[in-house]
Order: C-alpha cells, then structure tokens, then sequence
C-alpha cells in the first residue's frame, strides 16, 4: 500500500508537519514502508482565476505533491484549523486539481483527514473537505471514498516534540493510532 501524508500547513516547521511526521512513524512502525510527506511550506499553486496548473510544466512542489498523490491508495489530509475553517493554500489545490486533467487523483483512493490546532480546534475543517473532496469525487464521476473517521490534534505542540515523536499523552497516542488503523482498514476494504 502507499500512502501519501499531505501537510497542507504553509508555515515552516507547522504543527501540521509535526502530526504528519509521527503518523509516518507509526505507519512505518506497523510495516507500512511506501509512506510519503509533502510539506505545504513549499506551496506554489496559483491561485484560482489567477492562474492554472500546467501538467507539462510542474514546479518541483507541484510535481512531489502530484506524484505523492497519484500513487498512493490513501491519502491523508492533515490540516491547520484557521478561524474555524479549512486553510486556504488545501481549498486553493483541491479547486485546481478538481478538473479533467486531474481526475486520477480521485480514482481509486481513501482520503482520511485530521485537523491540527495548538488549542482545542481541528473538527470543522476536516468536516468542511469532507463535502469538497466528496463533491470533486461526484462530479468528476471517479470512484473513491472519504473516510469517516477524522482525527483532531489538540494541543499538538504540547502532546509531539520538534522531532515528531510522543511526549507521553497515552490517550493522545491510543486516538491516533486508532485513526491510523481505521484509515488503513478502511483501504484495506477499497482497494481489495
């Protein structure tokens, strides 16, 4: 199985990167070695009505998250809760690439989705993609399936170290190991 970790944070060293890191860990932990993180701090994508994605001309970000993406059978999501939404740079990527130049990237795959907060937050923009990716799902008439188990990082700075590993939260890790094996059956049945 690969799968592909998508850090859609744009800061450097974000909390997103953090969570995306020490779910790579796990996932290679439990046997899982094809496991890729791309780093939203490199974001390049034009925005909507300003521009559009060339895929004969990739920048090197657009070409990492582009190969990530298209050969993994699940995808994660880990996403920044801004004001209580979705970050713009994820709504921005998801518009450009829900078009027929790039349908494969919702054909045959599992998303799974967590949302990452320094506080108490991460719900709503996982329940905000929800709806986009299974909206870009229907209308581009692919076959793929979000998962419905999200995962909310609270507190994400205090429960993983600057090196992505556990500070000893063992409810912390018990929920997002039960996230991470949950996507992964959830894969397990899809691409069956």
């Amino acid at each position: 199985m690969n799968i592909a970790i998508i850090a859609t944070s744009p800061r450097k060293n974000s909390n997103s990167l953090r969570f995306s890191n020490y779910l790579q860990k796990l996932a290679q932990t439990a046997g899982y070695e094809n496991v890729t993180v791309v780093d939203f701090h490199h974001f390049d994508i034009p925005s909507v009505g300003r521009g559009t994605i060339n895929k004969e001309s990739l920048t090197d970000f657009q070409n990492e998250l582009l190969s990530a993406w298209t050969a993994a059978d699940l995808v994660f999501f880990i996403t920044p809760e801004y004001n209580f939404t979705v970050n713009g740079d994820l709504l921005n990527a998801l518009h450009q690439f829900g078009s027929k130049d790039f349908a494969h990237l919702f054909h045959d795959k599992v998303f799974a989705l967590a949302g990452v907060s320094s506080g108490r937050g991460g719900k709503t923009p996982c329940l905000e993609l929800t709806t986009v990716i299974n909206k870009i799902i229907n209308f581009s008439h692919q076959y793929s399936v979000v998962s419905p188990r999200i995962f909310e990082s609270h507190e994400t700075h205090k429960n993983l170290d600057d090196k992505a590993d556990s500070t000893g939260n063992k409810i912390y890790e018990d929920g997002v190991k039960a996230f991470l094996d949950y996507s992964l059956e959830v894969t397990k049945r899809w691409t069956k």
